[in-house]
């Protein structure tokens, strides 16, 4: 699916980089990759925000009227209220989602950090979280940028991506072992 790539030659990397050089010249890489980051976690938190964002049903209008009241009501910079009705006026607001991690991906490289893509069933805690960057730090030996996500059906435990690994401690993903396992028994 286009929102998963977030290179620089997808769609999503395009407009990301766009955002990036606007941000870079501006002087506002820290602005935007805020609200960027409170609109992921409000996308992530929020199934009516997902379905805006996602359903083809919905027309660019109505989409960018309703994207524009709900950043302008968070407080979001100019640039990225722009940002997201150009978004809107070009259809192409399903793919938000990937811009949003491409715009934070490129940031993190850019100043020598490794983002990590951490899903957990339940909102973590600045503690758990400053604990998990520390420990991702230590692995992998460069600072470490935590981008949290909240999935209910894992119901418990972490999955963790750090560039091309993935470590999975998830219930959902250990009942989904045991099933094929007793599968095999039978």
């Amino acid at each position: 699916m286009s929102t998963e790539a977030s290179g620089p030659a997808s769609l999503a990397g395009r407009y990301a980089s766009a955002l990036f050089e606007l941000a870079d010249g501006q002087k506002q890489l820290d602005a935007v990759a805020a609200d960027l980051a409170t609109l992921r976690r409000m996308m992530d938190e929020s199934a009516d925000l997902r379905r805006l964002v996602s359903s083809p049903v919905i027309g660019r209008d109505a989409q960018g009227k309703a994207m524009s009241a709900l950043l302008e009501a968070v407080g979001a910079s100019n640039l990225v209220r722009r940002f997201v009705g150009v978004v809107c006026q070009n259809g192409r607001l399903r793919d938000l989602p990937g811009m949003i991690a491409a715009f934070l991906a490129e940031l993190a490289r850019r100043r020598g950090e490794t983002a990590a893509d951490v899903i957990s069933a339940t909102p973590l805690s600045e503690t758990q979280l400053q604990s998990l960057s520390e420990t991702l730090r230590r692995l992998v030996g460069s600072k470490v940028t935590v981008n949290a996500r909240v999935d209910a059906d894992l119901l418990g435990g972490l999955i963790v991506k750090v560039g091309s690994r993935m470590f999975d401690s998830s219930i959902r993903t250990k009942l989904q072992r045991l099933r094929l396992a007793m599968k095999g028994v039978g």
